[in-house]
């Protein structure tokens, strides 16, 4: 059940918070989300059994704002700046045509659009498609997995609304396809062993990279969390991350030292 899914996130947040230092307000706050998103998305599962949804986001819209009733109520009442109003019909469709990067409306999107996934109805194609072949959605992360032996690890990016992964060269940047490895840094820490900076010196954009094979538990859009100092590296550098992950614009300031 796609509710499931949610809930297997929220609890490995809660796992991680518990051991967390600098990241243990955002994890908290990403395991009341995830919560909150499965619920929605339980809701949406209900009311496509009675009417099927469309993926047509004009005709969805209301549903998925019904639907995501609690979620609004959580994120309003969570005290963070820019949580507070109400995302509209209007809010959802500029943040599918790309006009809007607002937190709120793909926070919102994220269980729709995984649960088309899931029921198989594509979605309404994106006026401006950022890689997934499913929704057209952005990567918020790239995850890396042990392949056969001698072929070093295979990557993968993972879309932000559907969470559908797809393979990706070791070499080639995500943003503008760059393959020099000389124009394609990668940055690590000692203190967040399996997160990297992968860079473009191109396009000046970067991916946050995930090694799923050092935790039989990772969930790697939630262990990206742990590493939001390296995320802050990133910027001071100039460098701006190609989808931002559950923190999402939120401000905040992880005080650990990378």
């Amino acid at each position: 059940m796609i509710d499931a899914a949610f809930e297997r996130r929220a609890a490995r947040a809660e796992a991680l918070a518990a051991g967390a230092d600098a990241a243990r307000e955002v994890l908290t706050f990403a395991a009341g989300l995830l919560r909150a998103q499965g619920r929605m998305a339980a809701a949406l599962g209900e009311m496509h059994r009675r009417l099927p949804l469309t993926g047509r986001l004009g005709d969805d819209a209301p549903r998925i704002l019904e639907a995501g009733g609690e979620l609004l109520s959580f994120a309003a009442g969570s005290g963070l700046a820019g949580l507070e109003a109400r995302p509209t019909e209007a809010d959802l469709v500029a943040y599918w045509s790309g006009h809007t990067d607002a937190y709120m409306p793909r926070a919102l999107l994220r269980p729709y659009v995984e649960m088309l996934a899931r029921v198989k109805v594509a979605p309404e194609a994106r006026p401006r498609s950022a890689g997934c072949p499913f929704c057209g959605g952005a990567p918020w992360i790239s995850v890396r997995r042990p392949a056969a032996e001698g072929e070093g690890a295979a990557r993968s990016l993972a879309c932000a609304l559907c969470g559908t992964e797809w393979p990706l060269a070791r070499v080639r940047c995500p943003a503008c396809s760059e393959t020099d490895p000389e124009r394609l840094p990668s940055f690590s820490s000692e203190r967040h062993a399996g997160a990297r900076v992968e860079a473009c010196e191109s396009c000046r954009r970067y991916v946050k990279s995930i090694e799923a094979g050092r935790d039989a538990g990772a969930i790697p859009e939630v262990d990206d969390l742990l590493s939001l100092a390296l995320d802050l590296w990133a910027h001071e550098q100039g460098l701006q991350r190609l989808e931002p992950g559950l923190a999402g614009y939120l401000h905040w300031n992880p005080t650990e030292p990378t």
